[in-house]
C-alpha cells in the first residue's frame, strides 16, 4: 500500500497533462515514501480521459477515476479522496502545476512532526493585478466574516493526514469548500508559504463567474454574515424611515413645509423594496442548499477505474 497519494483533479487539462505527467514522474522517482497518483477525470470534452488512460494503462503508481459527467473542481477532489489508497497522508494539488509537487517533500516532513494538516500560503502569485487583487480581497473578506478561524491566502493546495481524509469522506455536503471544511476538522494544522507560478499551459478553467460561485459557497457555508447583515441592513433601513418620517412631521408642525409631489413616497418604496429584495435573495440562497442537499443524491459518478492497468466498475 503506498504511504502517500496525490490527488489531481483533471478538466480539459491536455495542453498541460504532459507537463504534469513529467514532473511526476521526476518528483516519484527519489522520493524516501511510497506513492500512488490518482487522476480524477472530470467529464473532460478534450483529449485528457484518452491521455489519463494511456497514462493508467501503463505505469501502475496511477490510478484513475472518470467522472459521469463535469461534476466541478470540488467534487472532482472528493471523487479523488473517496477513491485513495494511502496509508499516511494525501498530497492535493492542481493539474496545471502552479503549485509546485516538489513541496510533498517540505509538506511530509512536517506531517512528519506531527501535523494533520500542512496547507500552501500563496505568498507571491504570477497572475496579472486584476486577478491577484480579486484574490487578495476576497480571503480577507472570507476570513473577517468566518465564524472560525480560516488561513489567509491559501488554497486547495495541502497535504492532509488519512485521518482527516476519513473524516472529509464522511462529510455528505453538497456545496462543497475543502479548504473550509480542512480547516473546520481541526487537529494540528500548518501553513508552508511559497511563490505560486504561472499556468504551466492551456487557459484557467476558473473564470470570474465559477471563482465568484467558489467565493459564494464558502461564506454561505461558513459564515452567519449573510443573514446578519439583512437584519442590520432592515434595522438600518426603518431607523432611516422613522428620521425621515420625524423630519416630515417637524416640517408640517412648525414650518407648514411638508415636500410635495411623489418624492416622499418614492423614497419609501424604493428603500423598503430593495431591502426586501436582498433579503430574498439573501435568504433563497441558503433556501435553494437547503434544497439540494435534502435530496440526498450521490454526491459525484463515477463510469469507470483504471487500477493496477486495468478497468474495475465505477
Amino acid at each position: 500500500m503506498p504511504q502517500v497519494s496525490i490527488v489531481v483533479p483533471l478538466y480539459n487539462e491536455e495542453e498541460a497533462f504532459p507537463h504534469l505527467i513529467k514532473r511526476l514522474d521526476e518528483l516519484t522517482k527519489n522520493l524516501p515514501f511510497s506513492i500512488e497518483v490518482v487522476l480524477v477525470d472530470d467529464g473532460s470534452d478534450d483529449q485528457t480521459a484518452q491521455l489519463i488512460e494511456s497514462v493508467a494503462l501503463e505505469n501502475e503508481k496511477y490510478k484513475c477515476i472518470f467522472l459521469s459527467r463535469n461534476h466541478g473542481h470540488q467534487l472532482a477532489l472528493t471523487a479523488g479522496l473517496a477513491n485513495v489508497s494511502a496509508t499516511e497522508a494525501v498530497l492535493i494539488i492542481d493539474a496545471d502545476l502552479q503549485d509546485p509537487p516538489e513541496l510533498i517533500k517540505t509538506f511530509y516532513e512536517k506531517f512528519k512532526e506531527g501535523y494533520d494538516v500542512v496547507y500552501a500560503v500563496r505568498k507571491k502569485r504570477k497572475d496579472e493585478i486584476f486577478r491577484r487583487s480579486q484574490y487578495w480581497l476576497y480571503y480577507r473578506i472570507f476570513s473577517s466574516v468566518a465564524y472560525y478561524k480560516i488561513p489567509l491566502d491559501s488554497g486547495d493546495f495541502s497535504m492532509i493526514s488519512r485521518r482527516v481524509v476519513e473524516i472529509l469522506n464522511k462529510m455528505p455536503e453538497e456545496g462543497r469548500y475543502l479548504r473550509g471544511l480542512r480547516s473546520w476538522v481541526g487537529f494540528k494544522q500548518i501553513g508552508i508559504e511559497y511563490e505560486r507560478d504561472s499556468r504551466v499551459a492551456g487557459r484557467t478553467k476558473y473564470p470570474i463567474r465559477k471563482l465568484l460561485s467558489l467565493a459564494f459557497t464558502g461564506i454561505l457555508n461558513f459564515s452567519t454574515f449573510p443573514i446578519n447583515f439583512i437584519t442590520y441592513l432592515g434595522i438600518f433601513s426603518v431607523t432611516i424611515s422613522l428620521i425621515y418620517f420625524l423630519h416630515t412631521v417637524i416640517q408640517k408642525l412648525f414650518y407648514d413645509n411638508v415636500p410635495r409631489g411623489f418624492t416622499a413616497i418614492l423614497f419609501i418604496i424604493i428603500l423598503f423594496s430593495g431591502v426586501q429584495l436582498i433579503s430574498l435573495g439573501v435568504i433563497g440562497q441558503y433556501v435553494i442548499r437547503t434544497f439540494f442537499q435534502v435530496k440526498q443524491r450521490p454526491l459525484f459518478i463515477v463510469k469507470n477505474k483504471i487500477i493496477n492497468k486495468k478497468y474495475v466498475d465505477g
